[in-house]
């Protein structure tokens, strides 16, 4: 889909450019800092757990578990957060003593999303006295209903979204739950289970029990599950990105960790956000999508490198064999759009995909990648064992996919069986009869609340770099400023470049050498091109939105641009 370029527009940068050049100071006012003091991303400016909504409460409840030495079952969800989270509660419960502490995770298939009745049962069997939920549980009320039934108290820390009504839960951990004054509402399940074991770890201090443990120690794992969920890394998520990462690149993680960017192939002493998002979060999720989230989670609770090594390569595996699944399947859906878009002038505000031959696990990344070709929010189906059609749906900025699923089920009840998720992605089961009148009255709703400028792909840039900018400091000096991600986005520039050579890599990565206006040389990468159009020797000038970032090839560090979106200029 074409996209438009267009500048940020220069804004008051305050104090900021009293200690950063007016370039940086520009790049980071415009993601929301407004002083060099929210630079500054030590643990200690980490707001206090007292903040967070039921985090005494759930460590009370904790600390009696612990004394009283109960089977505590954690219960957690199906995707790299979920499995960072279960395995932080885990180890840090063994660490403090506990000595029955064991964990479920749902079957995506079987089960279906986060403490089902099912999954309580098989609690209830493994003889669970209480049942901590972990970035799942605030809408699981029929789960937790049965739990009570059985007298199985429930502890649910979670940061989805509730809905018009919590369950009947013991203690609630949410930073969006009505009355929390938590100051972040972004933080990720593992952020909220950290916070849980802050507050822990205060009560049993208080209580006189041993607890002398380090928690910075975990944070690798809190940077794991933050980013692989693509939550908004405000001030409070930067701060323990930051801090899981240098934990992580000063070789202080567990093996689990180090075992992944092994077979990724990823430096560790060079890691950058984007790594946990693109490295480890796939194949952590792999193991859900396609079998079990348990050789995850035993992957980041492996104590020996030996076993985290068999483990990652085990996940490498099941990655590979996903990506083999979602690049079938996401050309039958691209397929599909190109004749929708042929028999109309037009596409519809918002996509409904369904195939039967759909493989359930896959459906969430074929949502992701049509919403990025096509700059509309997608809703990918596929059929499930129960019958009903499990759907995942990924959102464009402008569009709350969770309120706009609400409104569904409000305006049309009984047209959605359940529903759950974010602003950008959510989860919904409906009837495979019903596909076709939930796809008028959800095309319908979006319609409605999108308005035509939305629909177009606009890819905002931080302006033009000169010659210096094109250098090793200037580069070494952005990196600082990190981790970039989710809401904090990382710097993209835009300008106009004469082609100097230009050949492929691979089946679809285009390499170029560029020549600046200044006429500076640098390299250049493109990932994913269309062949039919790249290479292109009659092409010799660009205008490319492109990031600036370091290429470490045998031993030697290089300025690199990848290119992001690229035209020819005539």
């Amino acid at each position: 889909m074409e996209a438009q370029i267009q500048r940020y527009p220069n804004i008051d940068t305050g104090d900021l450019h009293t200690q950063l050049p007016p370039l940086l100071a520009q790049i980071v006012a415009r993601r929301g800092v407004t002083s060099l003091a929210e630079l500054e991303l030590s643990a200690k400016r980490l707001p206090h757990y007292r903040l967070l909504k039921g985090a005494e409460a759930a460590a009370k409840r904790l600390a009696d578990a612990l004394e009283q030495q109960q089977r505590i079952c954690i219960c957690g969800d199906f995707d790299a957060d979920g499995a960072t989270s279960t395995a932080l509660m885990v180890s840090v419960l063994q660490a403090l003593g506990a000595q029955h502490v064991f964990y479920l995770v749902p079957n995506r298939f079987a089960d279906g999303y986060g403490l089902s009745v099912s999954v309580v049962e098989q609690a209830r069997q493994q003889g669970a006295e209480l049942i901590v939920t972990v970035d799942s549980g605030i809408s699981c009320h029929a789960g937790i209903t049965a739990a009570n039934r059985y007298g199985i108290p429930v502890l649910v820390t979670d940061h989805h979204l509730p809905g018009a009504s919590l369950p009947a839960a013991q203690v609630i951990v949410n930073p969006n739950q009505p009355g929390c004054a938590f100051p972040s509402k972004n933080i990720a399940g593992v952020g909220v289970a950290f916070y849980v074991l802050l507050a822990l770890r205060a009560e049993l201090r208080m209580r006189q029990q041993p607890a002398e443990i380090n928690l910075a120690a975990w944070l690798d794992l809190v940077a794991v599950g933050t980013v692989a969920d693509v939550v908004k890394l405000d001030g409070v998520n930067r701060i323990l990105v930051q801090q899981g990462l240098q934990r992580i690149k000063a070789g202080h993680c567990r093996p689990g960790i180090a075992a992944l960017l092994s077979v990724a192939g990823r430096d560790q002493t060079r890691l950058q956000a984007s790594d946990l998002g693109f490295a480890i979060g796939p194949r952590i999720n792999a193991a859900g999508r396609l079998d079990d989230m348990a050789a995850g989670i035993e992957c980041l609770l492996a104590a020996t490198d030996t076993a985290a090594q068999s483990l990652a390569q085990q996940l490498d595996s099941l990655n590979r064999e996903r990506r083999s699944i979602e690049t079938e399947m996401r050309e039958e859906a691209e397929h599909y759009v190109a004749e929708l878009a042929t028999d109309n002038t037009e596409l519809p505000a918002l996509l409904v995909l369904f195939q039967a031959s759909w493989h359930q696990g896959v459906i969430g990344i074929v949502a992701g990648r049509v919403k990025e070709q096509c700059h509309r929010p997608v809703i990918a189906f596929a059929q499930a064992e129960d019958g009903l059609l499990k759907g995942s749906a990924r959102s464009i900025a402008g569009l709350h996919i969770r309120d706009l699923l609400e409104r569904v089920h409000t305006r049309y009840p009984g047209l959605i069986e359940r529903f759950g998720g974010h602003a950008m992605a959510a989860g919904l089961s409906i009837q495979q009869q019903q596909l076709d009148a939930f796809t008028k009255a959800v095309t319908e709703v979006a319609s409605e609340w999108l308005q035509p400028h939305q629909l177009q792909r606009v890819i905002w840039s931080d302006g033009e770099l000169d010659a210096s900018c094109l250098q090793l400091p200037f580069v070494q000096q952005l990196e600082q400023l990190g981790p970039w991600g989710q809401g904090f986005a990382e710097p993209l520039f835009d300008g106009e470049f004469k082609v100097v050579k230009q050949y492929l890599v691979g089946q679809k990565h285009l390499k170029l050498v560029l020549e600046s206006p200044q006429r500076v040389t640098i390299d250049a990468i493109a990932f994913q091109v269309d062949t039919n159009l790249w290479p292109n020797p009659a092409i010799e000038h660009i205008h490319a939105a492109y990031r600036i970032q370091l290429n470490h090839f045998r031993g030697q560090t290089s300025v690199q641009l990848q290119l992001e979106h690229f035209t020819a200029l005539r």
